[in-house]
């Protein structure tokens, strides 16, 4: 559990990085959210595929698959749409609804063990994420979006770890790439940037954060249940507000701050119930 638990603060640190340079070419109007999830999957093929055994291949006949694939590029397109649109402290707050989705999945699909402490904890978690979106008519629609990317990846969490043992974390996290980015090849090439150096380095940037993030994110839920490492993806939070600031220079408001401290105290109180 230690060692997945490093691995989790590894893989939620590099994946807001690969937002991040998402962010960078959305809100500058260099490229729209649509090239910009197409591009991080098919940089991610292209990085991966030296590595990949030839029996990844053959887990692209089982219909699970296509659904793992199908859910994380319906997240990651939701996730891109919401970072053109909003700070990325606020999306990623939102986003946590993902590993509310993913406990309860996991209990109910995957019979995993719970606990009423680490039950109570996700719900507060949720609160957390409640205080920062405050639902109503003058909630931000980028939010929304950011709720809707939270509950694909909450699922696609529990997709992991019910398919792990299909095959290696390289094999699986392959056919996640190829899939998602085979899905969203018409929507990518209908919308392609001009290729400057900039935009070519921060749309590669994107990929590899993203894809190193995710791979390390499968060998942890290879470790691990999905119910005890379900509360570690919030150490995103942290790193997400970290690179608003540095990059962005966008300091999280009041309601932000308070969210954000709820769903992190919940988050790390969970990861360090024994049961």
């Amino acid at each position: 559990m230690q060692r997945a638990v490093l691995i989790m603060f590894v893989a939620m640190s590099l994946i807001p990085a690969g937002d991040t340079a998402g962010k960078l070419l959305t809100q500058s109007g260099l490229a729209t959210p649509a090239f910009v999830a197409w591009s991080r999957f098919i940089v991610g093929v292209v990085l991966i595929l030296p590595f990949t055994p030839r029996s990844a291949w053959r887990l692209l006949r089982d219909w699970r698959i296509w659904l793992r694939g199908i859910l994380i590029a319906c997240g990651i397109s939701c996730i891109q749409i919401a970072l053109s649109r909003a700070p990325i402290a606020d999306v990623f707050a939102a986003f946590f609804i993902g590993p509310l989705i993913s406990y309860g999945m996991a209990a109910i699909f995957l019979r995993e063990p719970i606990t009423w402490q680490r039950t109570a904890l996700i719900f507060i978690g949720f609160i957390g994420v409640l205080v920062v979106v405050q639902p109503g008519s003058d909630t931000s629609p980028a939010l929304f979006w950011a709720v809707a990317a939270g509950t694909c990846y909450g699922a696609f969490l529990t997709s992991s770890r019910w398919l792990a043992h299909l095959g290696s974390p390289i094999a699986l996290s392959f056919t996640q790439l190829f899939i998602a980015g085979l899905i969203l090849t018409p929507f990518g090439l209908a919308t392609l940037p001009q290729f400057t150096p900039y935009v070519t380095t921060v749309t590669f940037l994107s990929g590899l954060g993203s894809m190193l993030g995710n791979l390390l994110l499968l060998y942890a839920y290879s470790a691990a249940p999905a119910t005890r490492l379900a509360p570690l993806v919030y150490f995103q939070l942290f790193a997400a507000v970290l690179f608003g600031w540095f990059v962005f220079d966008t300091w999280p408001q009041m309601w932000t701050w308070i969210g954000l401290l709820i769903v992190m105290t919940a988050g790390i109180t969970s990861a360090r119930l024994k049961s």
